[in-house]
């Protein structure tokens, strides 16, 4: 076995322990205040410098080995509000939360990295430079400023003299063990969708006498789910999808209103823009029919795009310590990542690493868990491409 990967394996009940603890009391998006204080004293206990505090809840550790290029390695720590349905043992204790895409494990396993690289250090492996450890907050979601934890870092100074930065997200979809990894665009953009439809409501056996505002939202939605498959070439890829819809008072009242919320994603800025122009024509429908529609969309997060050096490096780095078939090239995701603020402040990487348990569990949902198995592996790819980096870089 690779000597780094053997450190790493060395740290697996630790990991395992960090991970579960971390799972039984997730934290919502900038409220992860024990999470950011478990993961400073054990990165402070490897000897890195730690700040905390920023972006609110976030913690900046570096490693400092003199005169070098500066890697930044990055997880998030926040969890989902989704009420868990799980009997394991370390289930969530917080009800209506739950660590259900994976950032528990994301935490854990870059405290396994910073053990891993701080030994490094200690016997005189590590190349010249600084290592730069971001445990970030709020990637799941935004503030009432509408900007997540990745801008509220950049903004606060953590990727200040970053030369190159790196992250994965384990995939508990993706088969066990494997990594997902190519140059250009890799995660999708997303925006957030809000319309309020308007009506006027009445007694239900009188509906003649209102303006239903659900069967025009409804109508509304039909027709924006035309949109992707009308305005976007079938080469081209977007997604349209609502989350949330919400309206009436009662029963045998027509509803007046009624909001929804959704996201559309996307890789290129051309189409964008028009499922943006497509979403606010499908709900003109609704004035044209005696209802008011408003149509706002919120800027969200831009496609995550893979340096085409740095993610060779980081290839390069990662393929020893993995089985042949298990570096997988792969076609973009319409998944939406914050990770694209920090690597438009630097070149950056971004990959999957397949933790799928033998029944392969979904992102976002009450189920979610992952094969726990993987953690030493990613502690080990982290580590590993900081210290192919900090050599490519110089």
């Amino acid at each position: 076995m690779d000597p780094l990967l053997a450190r790493a394996h060395e740290l697996s009940p630790r990991l395992v322990e960090i991970r579960r603890d971390l799972h039984r009391h997730p934290e919502l998006s900038y409220q992860e205040l024990r999470t950011a204080a478990l993961a400073s004293r054990e990165v402070a206990a490897a000897g890195f410098a730690v700040r905390t505090g920023v972006a609110k809840t976030g913690v900046v550790a570096e490693l400092d080995n003199g005169n070098g290029p500066t890697v930044a390695l990055r997880a998030d720590m926040d969890a989902l509000p989704i009420q868990e349905e799980s009997e394991e043992p370390y289930a969530s204790t917080v009800p209506g939360v739950m660590h259900a895409c994976g950032h528990d494990a994301h935490t854990a396993g870059l405290i396994g990295a910073s053990k891993v690289l701080s030994a490094l250090l200690a016997d005189g492996e590590l190349p010249a430079g600084r290592i730069r450890l971001l445990f970030q907050p709020s990637e799941e979601g935004m503030d009432a400023e509408g900007k997540s934890g990745a801008r509220r870092m950049i903004e606060e100074g953590a990727m200040d003299g970053v030369d190159a930065v790196v992250g994965l997200h384990v995939g508990a979809h993706l088969p066990s063990g494997r990594v997902y990894l190519n140059e250009g665009p890799f995660f999708a953009g997303s925006d957030e969708v809000f319309v309020t439809v308007r009506g006027q409501s009445s007694h239900a056996a009188r509906p003649q006498d209102g303006v239903d505002a659900v069967a025009l939202a409804s109508l509304g939605v039909v027709a924006a789910q035309q949109v992707v498959s009308r305005r976007v070439g079938p080469l081209e890829q977007g997604v349209l999808s609502f989350g949330t819809i919400k309206g009436g008072t009662a029963l045998n009242v027509v509803a007046d209103r009624v909001e929804l919320a959704g996201t559309l994603r996307y890789f290129d800025a051309q189409v964008r823009e028009r499922i943006r122009e497509g979403i606010a024509a499908a709900f003109g429908t609704v004035d044209a029919m005696g209802g008011r529609s408003e149509v706002r969309v919120q800027d969200g997060y831009p496609p995550v795009v893979n340096d085409p050096a740095v993610t060779g490096w980081v290839r390069e780095a990662i393929s020893p310590l993995l089985a042949a078939d298990h570096l997988v090239e792969s076609d973009p995701w319409l998944e939406a990542e914050d990770f694209s603020f920090l690597a438009r402040k630097a070149p950056g990487a971004f990959f999957w690493l397949g933790a799928a348990l033998p029944e392969p569990r979904r992102h976002h949902h009450p189920r979610f868990d992952i094969d726990e198995s993987v953690l030493p592996l990613g502690a080990a790819l982290l580590a590993r491409s900081a210290v192919h980096l900090m050599k490519r870089l110089v």
